[in-house]
């Protein structure tokens, strides 16, 4: 990006969803162009939201409640197309048994808390009480009959909860299986403002995370040996973990984002989507 005076704020989540996005960033030297910020989704999201962001992931639903500030980046996204793993209920008892139980909404996800919402009331008919709570398995349940988990802690429950005899549900999965539409859980987008002023910079960005996914894609086994090293998960965890992840934004993940719009829209949870659906950068 040489000639360029502004260097692009871009955020990075610090989960281990968004390191194929990243690893190639840090093999290519592309990192060097960027002000990278690295921080939870939360904070992520609320300062891309204030401007303090140029670029960055966004929780799907955050997006969508401020989509007249932003723009979608093309082909770049993170969720599934069936399980997911790491955005789960973990419960005592079946979800279709817990109308009026409380259940513990761990607060690292805001599109992982809604869809959890969605699915309990929508598709299996039961209106629990929700609250939320720091997202530590065994604090929650001490308080509710089911925890919402996100993120890494989400993964490491998906394994030690069912020993426990607790029952586990793939939000993922348990999209799929309704909708017959894979699940977009965040998504990357650039204030409109910078993409008007910038376009240069927004296209080296967004070229550099689409190579860096495609190099870790292909290096996947090498990704999660070297992720091993520092993380509480084998490698052979990991390569499962990262390879049921879909970080692509094609027409049919855009269909399971306007129908989750939709359905948010419907629950009062985001504003409704135009018929012309999300709005891209012009790359």
């Amino acid at each position: 990006m040489t000639g360029q005076v502004q260097r692009p704020r871009v955020g990075h989540i610090q989960f281990l969803n968004c390191l194929p996005l990243y690893w190639g960033l840090m093999r290519s030297g592309a990192l060097i162009d960027v002000e990278l910020l690295k921080d939870s989704p939360d904070r992520l999201n609320s300062a891309l939201i204030a401007g303090d962001l140029d670029i960055g992931p966004i929780s799907l639903v955050e997006y969508l409640r401020h989509a007249d500030d932003l723009l979608l980046l093309p082909d770049l996204a993170v969720g599934s197309d069936g399980p997911v793993l790491s955005v789960n209920i973990v419960s005592t008892r079946p979800l279709d048994e817990l109308d009026g139980a409380r259940v513990a909404l761990g607060s690292t996800s805001r599109t992982g808390v809604l869809l959890a919402q969605l699915v309990l009331q929508e598709r299996y008919g039961v209106q629990p009480e929700f609250f939320r709570c720091p997202p530590d398995l065994t604090e929650m349940l001490l308080e509710a009959e089911a925890a919402v988990l996100i993120g890494d802690v989400a993964l490491r429950a998906l394994y030690d909860a069912p020993k426990r005899g607790l029952f586990v549900t793939d939000l993922g999965q348990a999209w799929r299986e309704w909708t017959g539409l894979p699940m977009v859980f965040a998504v990357w987008a650039v204030r409109r403002e910078f993409a008007q002023a910038h376009p240069g910079l927004v296209k080296e960005v967004h070229e550099a995370f689409l190579r860096s996914r495609d190099l870790c894609l292909a290096e996947l086994d090498a990704v999660a040996a070297a992720a091993a090293r520092w993380e509480p998960f084998d490698p052979a965890t990991l390569a499962s973990y990262f390879r049921v992840l879909d970080f692509s934004l094609g027409s049919r993940q855009i269909n399971g984002l306007r129908e989750f719009a939709r359905r948010a829209a419907a629950a009062n949870q985001a504003p409704a989507l135009g018929e012309q659906g999300p709005e891209f950068a012009a790359l």
